[in-house]
């Protein structure tokens, strides 16, 4: 049984909140971060080990845990949500076709369907959108907006003044079987961005982004929808940052002094 108290708790919230107040309560709430992959500790979607995870330990995830966590809070308020596996286009090279290696909802509440997604880490919408391409949205001065590109619908931000796409996928849903198939691809694969790569991120509810990476050199980006500061770090300052900007203590750096362990 899911624990819908324990999890409201967690994002801040009580009672019967509407879909619109759980998504944003949980994308301000729950860092986006990939340090199971990195520390080399598999990542299960069981609900009971996501709950122990994000919610008991306050963890975060990435999307596939992200949003099946989200899904089963939806439907224990009494929505119907399916599952769809995106491309990220963001950043990509022209030509370039990527995994679908991420995972986005389709909620259908109150006789109306809704774009959710609160596990993409570089910016997640704050709030569903509708499910169908349609007129922009701010949330929080960040915009927003669906359009259709021949079978996908694509999801698009606007970054330095243009829009960009950040994913697209076919909206045909898919069984668990295949996000299973596609988050084992996503946490073990040595090509997988997030075998290689290390991403933690977090928002707020006034549109601040604050993410540390380093798929380049390590760094620490802050971000509104106004300004970028970008600050980068020595390897050694990671554990007291994850620790004080992200929630996420119980980590240190391995004997050489490269990648990350539990404590």
């Amino acid at each position: 049984m899911f624990d819908l108290d324990s999890y409201l708790a967690r994002i801040g919230l009580c009672g019967r909140p509407d879909l619109a107040q759980v998504h944003r309560a949980h994308a301000t709430s729950i860092p986006f971060e990939n340090l199971d992959p990195q520390c080399g500790v598999p990542v299960s979607l069981e609900l009971e080990d996501l709950e122990r995870k994000l919610v008991g330990e306050r963890r975060g995830g990435y999307c596939f845990e992200q949003n099946l966590l989200l899904k089963a809070a939806l439907e224990a308020l009494g929505a119907e949500v399916e599952l769809f596996l995106a491309r990220v286009r963001y950043r990509a090279q022209r030509g370039a076709t990527r995994p679908r290696g991420h995972l986005v909802m389709r909620a259908q509440s109150q006789g109306e369907s809704w774009l959710a997604d609160v596990g993409f880490g570089l910016g997640s919408l704050l709030e569903p959108l509708p499910f169908t391409a349609g007129a922009a949205q701010e949330q929080s001065g960040w915009s927003f907006r669906v359009v259709q590109d021949s079978t996908e619908l694509v999801l698009q931000s606007v970054e330095d003044g243009e829009w960009v796409d950040l994913y697209g996928f076919v909206p045909q849903p898919v069984p668990l079987i295949d996000v299973e198939t596609s988050n084992w691809w996503v946490s073990t694969h040595p090509r997988s961005p997030f075998v290689t790569g290390l991403i933690v991120s977090a928002q707020d509810g006034e549109g601040r982004r604050t993410d540390v990476s380093d798929w380049g050199e390590l760094v620490l980006t802050e971000r509104t929808p106004q300004h970028t500061q970008v600050t980068s770090l020595a390897r050694e300052e990671l554990p007291q940052l994850l620790a004080a900007r992200f929630g996420l203590g119980g980590f240190a750096l391995d004997a050489e002094g490269k990648r990350l362990v539990q404590t």
